[in-house]
């Protein structure tokens, strides 16, 4: 065999998207459509040839890093949250981001490209699973004819988790801009709890954008119950 190979990888860009933190991001990627994120790339790659012909594709792949999950460590087996938290898996039979390189995939579709004054051209895309600030290695085309498998096995993970019913009251909803309310109700939607954790009086809270969002599930319906502005990190 030959010599083994500890390539450095490198960071093209970052992603700006309206998930500060991890919790109740979705957990696939284009789970909730209308939450939109902006690539930026690094200085180094802010070369609008790198991007020549990008436009002529409506889906790309994101190659990025788990960068909150990375560890030393790795175990075989995980815990997928869809399957309770209590059956364990084969690492690489899951998406989970515990593995042995903190790896993520994300099909993410291409709404526009923005000529920023500031940081060059920007992509601008929907459906993301990704943190905001999320470092991204590679960006490449979807190829629909040979990316799609509309007929392939699931596993586990046959057939998407069902969707809860969202109640947020009016009078709620309207402290949140408007642009904010497809994205916002589809996250919620999915159910941003842990899948071990189906207390029904438990009051849960998920950041989205510059608010925190409070809710409680019952009987397959969440309903928001609080909402507040986060502050300004200099002032937290």
């Amino acid at each position: 065999m030959s010599a083994e190979i500890n390539p450095t990888l490198k960071i093209i860009a970052r992603i700006h998207s309206d998930f500060p933190e991890k919790f109740g991001i979705p957990r696939q990627s284009g789970l909730a459509p209308d939450t939109v994120s902006r690539i930026v790339f690094e200085e180094e790659y802010r070369n609008a040839e790198s991007l020549r012909g990008i436009e002529g594709f409506d889906y790309l792949w994101l190659i990025w890093e788990f960068s909150e999950n990375v560890r030393e460590t790795w175990s075989p087996t995980v815990r997928p949250p869809r399957l309770g938290g209590n059956t364990r898996l084969g690492v690489f039979a899951t998406r989970s981001p515990f593995r042995p390189n903190s790896i993520g995939l994300s099909s993410v579709r291409l709404l526009r490209i923005e000529n920023d004054p500031q940081y060059g051209l920007v992509l601008v895309v929907s459906g993301a699973d990704l943190m905001d600030g999320t470092p991204i290695y590679d960006i490449k085309p979807y190829l629909p004819y040979t990316d799609a498998h509309p007929d392939a096995a699931g596993g586990f993970a046959k057939k998407a988790d069902k969707t809860l019913t969202v109640h947020f009251p009016e009078n709620l909803l309207r402290q949140i801009p408007e642009k904010y309310h497809a994205g916002l109700i589809q996250v919620l939607s999915q159910d941003p709890r842990p899948s071990y954790q189906p207390d029904g009086e438990r009051v849960y809270g998920v950041y989205y954008a510059d608010y925190n969002v409070r809710f409680s599930v019952m009987d397959g319906v969440l309903t928001v119950c609080g909402v507040e502005k986060r502050k300004p990190l200099n002032e937290e």
